[in-house]
């Protein structure tokens, strides 16, 4: 099935022919519930009506004209997520990858205006920004990396929620230094979130020494951890923030926002995008705000997140071999001692519950925000079901 295929994925033999809000149905029309929501990306849930009904007009009217020509869909989106975020101005492209991309050469730039000849960026261990070279290269992870030795661009790696390994970074390459470039919340490394106050000592560490504070958004963003981006909870502004994923609900889409100096770095012919910020992306992007705010996704995916951590503590009490079950709103890692194989398919098959496994023994929920609390009550027993035949197998 998959021999004219690329050898990239490990995908289960499983597929899907239609989806709606928070199902799935395979070929022989059994239905799923999803909680991966395409790892983040299906936030308004699968098959929207207004997403479909903006896709099958936009598509009848103009799918591409290029940057060439102004898009008016593209400047409206702009204006919405600027507004949102407390930003300046935005560019668009097609992936969290580019969107990252993106970020790398603002800092580049930033360095350069600043007469750094080598500037470095501060990344985190077991950070994940993408799986193109620049990306990868700011990227933590042997799965990741393998095979990647000779990497492009200057990074200084520092212990993730470790305020100290950063000041010692400071005192060894200060000069050099132009940005820290940080995931709120790490999703690929299982869910990991930053210590209370942490992103907010970023902060004032970037405001001291003049650093560009970067953050990644494109699993956290567009309302996934209950507020619109991770750091609003916070209640901080970076300088950078990159998004993709649940922005286009499923219809490609990545987005760089940028305010103050690192607003103005770009000028014409510096960066571009071929598909970038086209009518259709944008009109969906926009729908897609629209979405979340007039049917209250924020405080739902927050009141269904605390749901579902308190309930899934409950349920998993006496679990040994669960370790630990975090998260924030709607982003849920729930840590094992030790990996459970084909659990994904074990959950899918026998439990009809779509779930995600990271880094070999987190199990990820990353459901859509429009999820209610019946659905919240079906996760849990289908994880906490999966679990327990796993250890009735004495696996």
């Amino acid at each position: 099935m998959t021999a004219a295929l690329m050898n990239t994925y490990q995908p289960l033999d499983l597929s899907f022919i239609k989806g709606l809000g928070t199902r799935l149905w395979d070929l022989s029309g059994r239905e799923y519930l999803d909680a991966v929501a395409g790892v983040a990306v299906t936030n308004v849930g699968h098959s929207h009506p207004r997403i479909v009904s903006a896709i099958s007009e936009q598509a009848g009217l103009l799918l591409h004209t290029s940057n060439l020509y102004s898009i008016d869909w593209q400047q409206s989106l702009a204006r919405k997520l600027t507004q949102l975020a407390g930003m300046e101005r935005a560019f668009f492209n097609n992936s969290g990858a580019e969107a990252n991309e993106t970020a790398l050469k603002l800092a580049r730039l930033y360095g350069w205006h600043k007469g750094i000849e080598q500037p470095l960026v501060v990344v985190m261990a077991n950070a994940f920004h993408g799986r193109t070279l620049g990306t990868l290269s700011a990227s933590d992870g042997p799965a990741v990396r393998l095979g990647f030795n000779e990497l492009p661009g200057d990074f200084v790696k520092v212990p993730f929620g470790d305020l100290e390994a950063l000041e010692q970074v400071q005192r060894k390459h200060g000069q050099r230094i132009v940005a820290i470039l940080v995931e709120p919340i790490q999703g690929e490394s299982g869910v990991q979130l930053a210590p209370p106050g942490y992103l907010k000592a970023l902060r004032e560490l970037c405001n001291r020494h003049a650093w560009l504070l970067m953050l990644d958004e494109i699993q956290t963003g567009i309302g996934r951890t209950g507020r619109w981006f991770a750091f609003q909870h916070e209640g901080i502004v970076p300088d950078v923030m990159t998004l993709a994923k649940g922005l286009g609900n499923g219809v490609p889409i990545g987005a760089c926002l940028a305010r103050g100096r690192a607003a103005d770095l770009f000028t014409p012919g510096s960066h571009g995008s071929t598909f970038g910020g086209n009518p259709l992306a944008c009109r969906v992007g926009c729908t897609v705000l629209e979405i979340i705010e007039e049917q209250g996704l924020l405080e739902n995916a927050r009141v269904q997140g605390e749901r579902l951590l308190t309930r899934l503590r409950a349920e998993l009490a006496d679990n040994p071999n669960v370790l630990a079950i975090r998260g924030q709103g709607l982003m849920i890692g729930i840590e094992l001692k030790q990996p459970i194989r084909d659990l994904t398919l074990i959950a899918a098959r026998d439990h009809g519950l779509l779930i995600n496994v990271t880094r070999g023994k987190t199990i990820r929920l990353l459901p859509p925000l429009t999820i209610d609390e019946r659905e919240v009550g079906m996760i849990v027993r289908g994880v906490g079901r999966s679990l327990s035949h796993v250890s009735s197998l004495g696996q």
